[in-house]
């Protein structure tokens, strides 16, 4: 089961070809475990860059970083960012927010939303090469990490806003699905201590915020907000783990 599901996440958060089917399909919507547990792959192939940290000028480790990200996930993602730019630069309800989301021209919303998206990420990752090279692949895959399980934390915590993708990861799902999704992430998060858990924590706070933020401008959870979720939940992580580095000047605590 928790194989198949597997398959179905990485199917669905990447573009590594796994195939799946039908069958992983329904245990990915039915375990979101599967979440987290697919970042660890992904986050594993993006944070290949890092390796080079130190020998490498820290432009170039964030360039092939930001490149990694896109062939290994591909643009759904930032899609569901850019809709959900364009949402929150309407004046109106909720069923008007959803509308612009399905409209498939692109606002001013979309624009700024995907630029800062962009540049925040670009600007986390070179503030990550300049971290030590083993702390900083474990910085990119506990980002990764963190980014799922916040779309984790949405599937057992939202309400969906209508049918469709986050309906079909709602249904069934609930608070104890979420400790199970929390002890997948945990791993990671005692790593480099504290500064993956302070990744693993951000990307939470994100998915609370935007769930929050979704609850009243647009009625509730859908597949656009998953997307943004992890989008943004992946900058946020980079970021406050840099952060927690620099402010406690290093780490308090590794596996190595």
């Amino acid at each position: 089961m928790m194989w198949r599901a597997l398959r179905g996440s990485l199917g669905f958060l990447s573009r590594l070809p796994v195939g799946g089917g039908e069958a992983a399909w329904a245990a990915f919507t039915a375990t979101p475990a599967a979440f987290p547990l697919a970042g660890y792959v992904v986050g594993g192939l993006v944070a290949l860059p890092f390796l080079a940290a130190g020998s490498l000028p820290g432009p170039v480790v964030a360039a092939a970083y930001l490149a990694s990200v896109v062939a290994v996930t591909g643009v759904n993602h930032a899609d569901g960012l850019a809709d959900l730019g364009d949402a929150a630069a309407v004046h109106g309800g909720p069923a008007e927010r959803r509308e612009v989301m399905r409209d498939t021209t692109v606002g001013v919303g979309a624009v700024l939303a995907l630029g800062t998206g962009l540049l925040g990420l670009a600007f986390g990752a070179l503030a990550v090469a300049a971290l030590p090279a083993a702390v900083a692949v474990a910085v990119v895959v506990a980002s990764e990490v963190g980014a799922k399980l916040a779309m984790a934390a949405l599937a057992c915590l939202g309400s969906p806003s209508h049918e469709g993708f986050g309906a079909t990861m709602l249904d069934g799902n609930g608070p104890l699905d979420l400790i199970v999704a929390l002890a997948a992430a945990l791993p990671v998060a005692v790593v480099v201590v504290p500064v993956t858990a302070v990744a693993v924590v951000a990307a939470l706070a994100v998915a609370v915020l935007v769930r929050r933020w979704a609850r009243h401008r647009l009625g509730g959870v859908g597949g656009d907000v998953f997307g943004a979720t992890n989008e943004l939940a992946r900058v946020v992580a980079l970021h406050s783990a840099v952060a927690a580095w620099h402010l406690l000047g290093g780490p308090v605590w590794t596996l190595w």
